[in-house]
């Protein structure tokens, strides 16, 4: 029974990414849109702020190539609210703090790329907000530092890499981590064992997407991560934009079939945004803007998991499905992005306004359902009025301006229907072993040399 729902789940996104619309069906039924803004206070005395951050970057203490207190100064000038160090098998420590070190990396050493920490003095004034600027001027806004952040299975060869989050201590220092399907498992089972959030990294790195792209629609591959997100309840989500997308394009469309995969199930699959820098130059390219009551660690984790925040990207390629029709490349130009100044839920729908954006496009199941320009005046998608909408499974936004690309959450349609109940496959004995040896990095390497020669 259990493969059969999901079997049933998989053809049903499947035939969603084919056609959103069932002649026939009456337009008024009755669903609820479940916004994930609900809470913000978006204008008044008690607004919320809107503050800009990174979950995933890197420092010389793994592969980057510029130092901690370089990275850190860069983000701060570059007026983020909240930055993780998620170096590879390194858990963070506060920023005045010398993390485990692993042997990999201390080729950095020969390279004269040092590993370098802040002093106390220069950690506290990040903090606090008073620390200079590049300029000599004093910023008087603090950035939050998101600890216990580490990228996982640092020696995988196939780049299925993990983040996790809030990890005690140093633990998750030194995991290596297996190959491919096996070591997503086992990283994302670690991080849940030790009371961490995680999340999947640029799944289009490991899926090869930008040599064949049709992979993000691949049953197996949607299936494969979908049931990870509802194996583990601790991985929230996946990245959709990935620092310059250049191995990631496809991630949204990837996105849009895990929603579809695990909306039924009743777990809506938040989208992330990371710089993943290696460099001060990647610092501008994609970031979160978190819709928070106030900068504090709480309220990140909290946010983090609600998903009341917006994705935005400064570059990404064209795609034939969903957008945009020509290269969006606007990196380091000092742009003001595209945001979301005010969303409302009224029965069927969703009202919208928006600042630095020219287009709106409103995405569901996969597809657009409508397009408009978008200015000072409100905009707003009345589900009613698009035949067809009952059968959705969510709606999102997408905001586009001369500042790159931004996106909202999806708005789930709660119809009423049962959710379906996750119960997990068990492999067969052929599988496990076909699993345990594609987690070699025997098999890794083959396929490294296949593609060296393709």
């Amino acid at each position: 029974m259990k493969s059969f729902k999901k079997l049933m789940c998989v053809l049903l996104s499947i035939m969603m990414l084919a056609q959103f619309a069932v002649i026939g069906a009456s337009a008024a039924e009755d669903y609820t849109i479940v916004n994930p803004y609900n809470e913000v206070i978006w204008s008044g005395n008690d607004a919320w702020g809107a503050y800009k951050g990174t979950l995933h970057s890197h420092t010389t203490y793994s592969d980057a190539e510029d130092t901690l207190p370089v990275m850190t100064e860069e983000y701060y000038n570059q007026d983020y609210d909240f930055l993780a160090h998620s170096d590879h098998g390194i858990t963070g420590v506060d920023w005045d703090q010398k993390p485990d070190t692993q042997i990999l990396y201390t080729y950095q050493w020969i390279i004269d790329n040092p590993y370098e920490h802040l002093t106390t003095e220069e950690y506290e004034a990040y903090k606090n907000g008073t620390h200079l600027l590049y300029d000599g001027t004093v910023r008087n806004k603090k950035i939050v530092p998101v600890l216990g952040a580490n990228e996982f299975n640092n020696l995988s060869l196939t780049k299925n890499h993990v983040n996790g989050y809030f990890l005690p201590g140093t633990t998750g220092s030194g995991f290596a981590g297996a190959e491919n399907e096996r070591g997503f498992e086992q990283a994302l089972e670690f991080i849940e064992e030790n009371g961490g959030l995680s999340h999947i990294n640029h799944p289009g790195d490991w899926l090869n997407s930008n040599a064949n792209p049709d992979v993000v629609n691949d049953p197996y591959y949607i299936s494969f991560f979908g049931d990870l997100m509802l194996k583990y309840d601790s991985c929230l989500g996946t990245e959709v934009f990935n620092e310059r997308n250049g191995t990631t394009g496809y991630d949204r469309i990837l996105w849009d079939n895990l929603l579809m995969y695990c909306l039924p199930y009743g777990k809506n699959v938040i989208g992330y945004s990371n710089t993943d820098a290696h460099w001060t130059s990647c610092v501008d390219s994609s970031f979160s803007v978190f819709m928070m009551e106030e900068n504090n660690i709480d309220n990140i984790k909290k946010t983090m998991q609600n998903g009341a925040f917006f994705m935005v990207t400064r570059k990404i390629r064209p795609n034939e499905w969903i957008g945009p029709s020509e290269e969006i490349d606007v990196m380091n130009e000092g742009l003001p992005y595209p945001m979301f100044t005010n969303i409302a839920v009224d029965g069927h729908k969703i009202s919208v306004n928006a600042t630095d954006a020219e287009t709106i496009q409103w995405i569901a199941n996969g597809k657009v359902i409508a397009k408009s320009a978008i200015g000072a005046d409100t905009i707003t998608l009345d589900l009613d009025a698009i035949e067809g909408a009952e059968n959705f499974q969510y709606v999102r936004a997408e905001l586009y301006g001369e500042g790159g690309l931004t996106l909202s959450q999806a708005f789930a349609i709660d119809n009423g229907a049962e959710l379906l109940e996750y119960e997990e496959e068990e492999m067969t004995f052929g599988e496990k072993i076909v699993n345990w040896f594609k987690g070699t990095k025997l098999w890794a390497i083959i396929g490294e040399i296949i593609k060296a020669f393709e």
